[in-house]
């Protein structure tokens, strides 16, 4: 089977000033993934009590009309998908976007991102940009990378991730979005969700997936075809301390994660000016999503648990499948296992 690969950024040594552009785009986006959205929902509350609260106001009272936008298909922004920034983080580990099968755009699918690590940078490059040309691999294809829900409760920082694409993984959204009478819907699903981020760490294969079956329940509802993917690399960009179960740390983390639907996790890469010392920059280790080959599933209004499972085990076991022929190529010992749970 012929596999496509993205073009991929040249293997020629960079420059000092390529490196610092990369590291310095990449590190901006890690800020504006921890921070963006509590600075901007503190700036907003803050500046309700001072000369200026008619911005907030003004931005409230907006947010209250556009409140349903990331639950009907979002926002996107060609300009802002195609901006200049996204090659340099795609460049930085390098990320690609591996295709092995035509996906044609006459159907829509559901498409299960694996694994979620910190910050999904393998999903996000490759379906939120277009700096792997996602558009070209897949003619004819709208491809949604969905996200938590809370996420667009957050002032500004909501209106940055629609830009790009990104829509709420609520069924509201998800519904939407496959009913459209326009075919070439692909909505992009982190499956493992906040309990997976807690299993981050490098070389680690840990998938939460046996007891997640709503993506295949609305697969059926729509017709909409199985996809899997995996990303290579994307547990290795950052060092992730870990919890026994039973501590008081792990307890704190599902407790967060139960109230507020993400799981705070404790984290460290590199610094920005040096890569010996401690700091938030990711780990510039090579980061391959790999698109397997579409499961199609028949349309079933209300589809029973038997065939909700059949397709359940289909789709398990064509991502085991895909990790198992594409390992090697990407950096994992021919030894190690995908692990499920």
């Amino acid at each position: 089977m012929e596999v496509y690969k993205a073009p991929s950024p040249s293997l020629t040594m960079k420059t000092p000033k390529k490196q610092w552009l990369e590291a310095l785009s990449t590190y901006l986006q890690v800020l504006i993934f921890l921070f963006m959205g509590v600075f901007f929902s503190t700036l907003v509350f803050l500046l309700l009590f001072t000369s200026h609260w008619l911005v907030s106001a003004l931005y409230l009272t907006w947010l209250y009309l556009d409140w349903d936008t990331p639950r009907q298909g979002g926002r996107r922004s060609e300009w802002v998908r195609n901006w200049t920034i996204w090659k340099q983080l795609r460049d930085y580990f390098p990320i690609k976007l591996v295709k092995t099968a035509e996906l044609p755009p006459n159907r829509n699918y559901v498409m299960g991102s694996h694994p979620h690590g910190i910050m999904a940078v393998g999903a996000f490059c490759n379906f939120c940009t277009e700096s792997n040309t996602v558009s070209q691999q897949f003619p004819g294809l709208r491809p949604v990378l969905v996200g938590l829900d809370g996420l667009f409760h957050l002032p500004v920082y909501r209106d940055y991730i629609m830009s790009t694409g990104l829509c709420s993984v609520s069924r509201q959204s998800l519904d939407f979005i496959l009913s459209q009478p326009q075919r070439g819907q692909a909505v992009a699903i982190i499956i493992g969700g906040a309990q997976e981020a807690l299993n981050t760490s490098p070389g680690q294969h840990h998938l939460v997936l046996w007891n997640r079956k709503g993506f295949v329940n609305l697969a059926l509802q729509h017709g909409a075809s199985l996809v899997p993917m995996y990303t290579f690399g994307e547990n290795d960009i950052f060092e992730v301390k870990s919890f026994a179960e039973g501590s008081w740390q792990y307890l704190l983390q599902t407790t967060f994660k139960k109230f507020m639907g993400f799981a705070p996790c404790i984290f460290s890469g590199r610094g920005l000016f040096s890569a010996n010392s401690w700091g938030l920059l990711p780990f510039a280790v090579p980061v391959t999503t790999v698109v397997g080959q579409p499961i199609h599933v028949p349309q079933c209004s209300n589809p029973t648990k038997e065939k909700i499972d059949h397709y359940h085990g289909l789709y398990v076991k064509a991502l085991e499948q895909l990790f198992e022929e594409h390992k090697e190529n990407y950096g994992v010992p021919a030894s190690t296992h995908l692990t499920i749970t």
